[in-house]
C-alpha cells in the first residue's frame, strides 16, 4: 500500500474537500502513474496491488471512489466489485473499472456487476479525471437525497406518532363524556323517581 497526495490548487482541494480514492492495479507501473496524475489533481490516492489487500483497506476506512483493474492475478477486478457491493458499508461506494480489454462483453460484465462506470486503456488522464468528477459528484448527490430521505421518514414517524397520541386522547376523551352523560342520565333518572315518591 501507497498514500499519495498533493495540495493542488487548481484540483479537488480547491473545491473544498479532499476526496480519496483507493487505485487497485496488479501494474506498479500503471499504479505509479496513475497515482501521481490523482494526487496532482488534488486527490489523496492510496496505492495497492491486491483485491485482498483493498478489501482489507475498504474495511479499515473510508474512501470516497475506487478505481480498480479488471484483469488481475488472485482476485480479479470483478470479483472486487462482487465483494463491495454485497458489502453494507460500501454497498453505494463508486467504482470505476480500468481494464486493457475494449469489449462489449467486458463492459456488460462490469455493469452487471455494478460498476460505475468502465474506462478502456489506452486513455487520456483528462478522461479519467472527468469520469472521477463525475462519479463522485452523482455519488455525493444520491448521498445527499438519502439523508433527506432519512429525515423525511423520521418527520412522518413523528408526526404518525403525534397522531396516534391525538387519536388516543381524543378517544379517552369521548369515553369520558360518554361516562359523564351515562351518570347524569343515572342523576337525572333517580331525581325523577324521588320526585315521583314525594308526589304520591
Amino acid at each position: 500500500m501507497q498514500l499519495l497526495s498533493r495540495d493542488d490548487p487548481n484540483g479537488a482541494f480547491r473545491r473544498g474537500q479532499t476526496r480519496t480514492i483507493l487505485a487497485i492495479d496488479d501494474s506498479r507501473t500503471s499504479l505509479n502513474a496513475i497515482g501521481q496524475q490523482l494526487s496532482q489533481a488534488g486527490y489523496l490516492v492510496v496505492l495497492c496491488e491486491s483485491g485482498g489487500e483493498a478489501l482489507d483497506l475498504l474495511a479499515a476506512r473510508g474512501f470516497d471512489l475506487v478505481l480498480c483493474d479488471l484483469m488481475m492475478p488472485g482476485m480479479s477486478g470483478l470479483s472486487v466489485l462482487h465483494e463491495i457491493r454485497s458489502g453494507r458499508e460500501t454497498a453505494d461506494l463508486p467504482v470505476i473499472v480500468v481494464t486493457g480489454n475494449n469489449d462489449a462483453h467486458s463492459a456488460v460484465d462490469v455493469f452487471k456487476a455494478g460498476a460505475d462506470d468502465f474506462v478502456a486503456k489506452p486513455f487520456t488522464f483528462d478522461v479519467l479525471a472527468a469520469r472521477i468528477e463525475r462519479v463522485i459528484a452523482r455519488a455525493r448527490r444520491i448521498a445527499e437525497l438519502k439523508r433527506s430521505n432519512a429525515t423525511l421518514d423520521a418527520r412522518i414517524a413523528a408526526r404518525a406518532m403525534e397522531l396516534g397520541e391525538a387519536r388516543a386522547a381524543l378517544a379517552e376523551t369521548r369515553a369520558d363524556r360518554l361516562r359523564l352523560i351515562a351518570s347524569l342520565q343515572t342523576l337525572n333518572d333517580r331525581v325523577d323517581a324521588l320526585s315521583g315518591t314525594s308526589v304520591a
